[in-house]
């Protein structure tokens, strides 16, 4: 497949406090030479979110006019997305989009259709034991429903080809966190490979705004059970 084009998607959620030096990171962080389209999608904050982004023309900005989740926001980027391969970065700064390069070069060097940023594959010092339990439980349990062999299946980092974005993007129906294994499963069903990458981590906790919590954890997990053995 010809690369021309990356589209790096960001759902937004009250970040006024990050999301501009993200913004800056990403439009100066590398993408092995593509093109480079920034989509932001605001999830309805109301904290000032939206002041901020103004301040950069050259991005595109949705907005949902009522707050509906992560994974809807997701899926609003992946409708106006017109990259080759879509990439999505959090906001929040845990990742570093100066990896992004690294999530894309197996597309152009390794003949990727999906590719994902693993926390595991060279842990970060910041990755706490509760944290790490629930997700390398959650990604073992997954791998045994969905036959697939990877190391971190709540992963910020997911990147898609145009190919494996079109036989997913339809079907997506989690508007929460249930986005992260509902679109793992979808990918395994469809056949698709997953590559995984290592990528660095610095986890922020609830009092500096995480919005991930034990009721996320719990809608992931019904979900991951859903999309893998019922729909």
């Amino acid at each position: 497949m010809d690369y021309k084009k990356v589209s790096i998607i960001i759902p937004v959620y009250n970040e006024a406090k990050t999301v501009e030096a993200l913004i800056n990171l990403v439009r100066f962080a590398g993408v092995a030479g593509l093109q480079k389209e920034i989509i932001v999608v605001d999830d309805c904050s109301i904290d000032g979110t939206m002041d901020v982004l103004q301040k950069f023309p050259e991005i595109k900005i949705f907005r949902h006019e009522m707050n509906k989740g992560k994974g809807a926001a997701i899926h609003t980027g992946f409708e106006h997305a017109t990259g080759d391969i879509a990439v999505i970065q959090d906001a929040d700064l845990e990742y570093d989009p100066q990896e992004i390069e690294n999530v894309i070069k197996p597309f152009l060097t390794q003949d990727a259709s999906v590719v994902y940023g693993s926390r595991y594959l060279n842990p970060s010092e910041g990755l706490g034991y509760w944290h790490s339990f629930f997700n390398k439980f959650f990604t073992r349990f997954g791998n045994l429903l969905t036959g697939l062999n990877i190391t971190d299946l709540m992963t910020c980092y997911k990147a898609l080809n145009r190919k494996a974005l079109a036989a997913v993007v339809d079907k997506l129906k989690s508007e929460r966190f249930g986005f992260e294994p509902e679109i793992t499963a979808r990918l395994a069903k469809a056949g698709f490979k997953i590559i995984e990458v290592p990528v660095s981590y610095k986890p922020r906790t609830a009092a500096q705004g995480k919005h991930m919590n034990f009721k996320g954890q719990i809608e992931s997990l019904i979900a991951l059970i859903r999309y893998t053995l019922f729909d």
